[in-house]
Parts: structure tokens; sequence; C-alpha cells
């Protein structure tokens, strides 16, 4: 008995994991040997492309695709629209499926509407990737990227707000209360 719930037009192709609690909408496809974890909701027009993984909880808007070598954590939201690539230099005539490059976006990272992720790069655990940003490197985790090319313009909390730190390098999530440091170049979460 399926513990999932997909709508009448989605398709699901054999050899697909899908965890409990997850909803599938209106002319979704998820193609061969996927894993979705429990608790995902793939919106409408969503493409799910071989082998790719979903963790738990996973947030997908409509209209967007997720190609293979794709890898995303749990808690992760991908915004409406937002863009994912698998090979770098793509020609209609060449064959290039052995070229794919992994992604990975790692646990509770967010990715903005329109946002554009160029394959091969992570983002890091709690990023905020702004709507309609260019991602062509790595980003750190907790960092706030916006832009075209994006560059970091500050660092955010578990919770998606700005962190402001002091002269200590310390600062406070506003919502959560949680306390953060800034040491190095590096944001790691004390409490």
């Amino acid at each position: 008995m399926k513990e999932y719930f997909a709508h009448e037009t989605a398709v699901i192709d054999e050899g697909c994991i899908i965890g409990k609690g997850t909803k599938i909408w209106h002319f979704s496809h998820v193609m061969p040997n996927c894993i979705i974890g429990e608790n995902c909701n793939l919106g409408q027009n969503v493409v799910v492309s071989p082998k790719v993984t979903l963790g738990k909880n996973v947030k997908v808007q409509n209209n967007v695709s997720i190609y293979t070598g794709v890898y995303c954590e749990d808690d992760v939201f991908l915004g409406p629209s937002m863009v994912f690539t698998n090979v770098i230099n793509p020609r209609s005539a060449i064959i290039r499926k052995d070229e794919y490059q992994q992604t990975l976006v790692k646990k509770g990272a967010s990715i903005g509407a329109n946002a554009t992720i160029v394959c091969g790069n992570t983002i890091g655990e709690y990023a905020l990737i702004g709507a309609g940003a260019v991602v062509t490197k790595e980003v750190k985790p907790y960092a706030l990227v916006v832009g075209n090319p994006s560059k970091q313009i500050g660092w955010v909390s578990e919770y998606g707000h700005r962190l402001d730190f002091n002269a200590d390098g310390k600062a406070i999530c506003k919502e959560s209360k949680q306390v953060y440091i800034l040491n190095d170049g590096k944001v790691t979460k004390i409490s």
C-alpha cells in the first residue's frame, strides 16, 4: 500500500522509492530510480530526473526540474521556477550524459524563485539563495547570496533571518533566539 499522495495527472516511473507523507501534485513526473524522502512536497509541473535523491521534508515549488546529478538533503526549499543544470557545456548534437556534474544542496538550504544553480557546486547548510541569483561557485553554510553572478552579502540564521554580528563576532536570531558565532569566515550555531 502506498503511503504517499500522487495526483492522478502525476507520472511516477518504475524503481522509485517515495517516502511516507510525500505529496506529488499536478502534471509532475518522477523518473526511474529516484529516492524521495518522507513528507516532501512536489508542486505542479515538477520533473525529477533519473537517480535524483531528495531527503526528508524537501519542498519543491511549481515548475522546477531536478536533473540527474542533483542531491538535496533534508529540509531543502526549492523556489518556484528555479533552475539546476548538470552539464557545463551542453550541445544538442553532442551526448554528454557521462559528464553530468554533481550539485549538492545541504540541509536546510533555500533557493529563491527563478534562481539558477550552475552544476558542480555545493550549497551549504541553511544558505539562502536570493530570487533570480545565478550561483556559479560554492556557497558557504548560512551564507546569504544574491545577484548575477551571485555574491555573498551576509549571513542568515537557520530560520532565514539576517544575522548582524557584533564586534565579538556574535549574533542572535531575532525569531529563534539561537546564538551564532562568526569566526574566520565561518558561521557556527552555538545554542
